[in-house]
C-alpha cells in the first residue's frame, strides 16, 4: 500500500508471478492505436502490475499527462487518472532494472517518484532517452504504435513544465486498455 488512489484499482497477486512470455496490450487513444508488447523476462512484477490495471480498466478515460521534446528526452507520460503527474494506483511496487539498461526509441518503462516508487505511471520513449538505468522497462512498442507517438510529439507541448517539458498541446486521452 502506497497513498490513496487517484482511481480505485486493487493491488494484482503477487502469487505465482511468471517471468516467462510476453503480454499484447493495445492502448486505445483519441490519437490512435498503440500497440504494446509487455515482457516478462524484463519486469515480471511490472508487467504484472500494468496488465491487471488494464483488466481493472484503471487506465481507460486518463490523459497522457506529460511530453517531453527535448534533444536529450523524448517521451510520452500516462498513466496517472488525476493527469497531475503524482496520481497512482495506492500501492507501488520494487525496481526491476538493470546497471547496463539504455532507454532507446521504443522502450515502454515505468515512471517513478525515486527508488521502488513504481505504479502506475509509465512513459513510451519515442527518440532518445538519456535517463540512467533507475526506471524499470517492462516492454516495447510497435512500429505503428510509435508512429501515432511521433504524431503527438509533432503537435507539441505546452511547455508548462519548462521549454521541452510540459502537457501535449492537444489532449491525449486513453479510452481504453485493451489486453489480447
Amino acid at each position: 500500500a502506497d497513498g490513496e488512489p487517484a482511481k480505485p484499482a486493487q493491488p494484482p497477486s503477487g502469487a505465482d508471478v511468471s517471468a516467462e512470455g510476453t503480454v499484447p496490450v493495445t492502448l486505445q487513444t483519441s490519437a490512435g492505436a498503440i500497440p504494446l508488447t509487455l515482457d516478462r523476462a524484463l519486469a515480471p512484477c511490472a508487467v504484472n502490475s500494468f496488465e491487471s490495471l488494464a483488466r481493472q480498466a484503471y487506465y481507460d478515460g486518463t490523459t497522457c499527462h506529460r511530453l517531453t521534446t527535448g534533444a536529450e528526452l523524448q517521451v510520452l507520460q500516462c498513466g496517472d487518472p488525476s493527469g497531475t503527474g503524482s496520481g497512482g494506483p495506492g500501492y507501488s511496487f520494487a525496481d526491476e532494472v538493470f546497471p547496463e539498461l539504455a532507454y532507446g526509441r521504443g522502450v515502454l518503462a515505468m515512471a517513478n517518484a525515486g527508488p521502488n516508487t513504481n505504479g502506475s505511471q509509465f512513459f513510451m520513449v519515442y527518440g532518445d532517452a538519456q535517463l540512467p538505468p533507475n526506471y524499470t522497462a517492462f516492454g516495447t512498442i510497435s512500429p505503428e504504435g510509435l508512429q501515432v507517438v511521433d504524431e503527438i510529439a509533432r503537435r507539441g507541448q505546452d511547455q508548462s513544465g519548462g521549454a521541452t517539458d510540459g502537457a501535449p498541446v492537444e489532449p491525449i486521452t486513453i479510452e481504453q486498455a485493451v489486453v489480447g
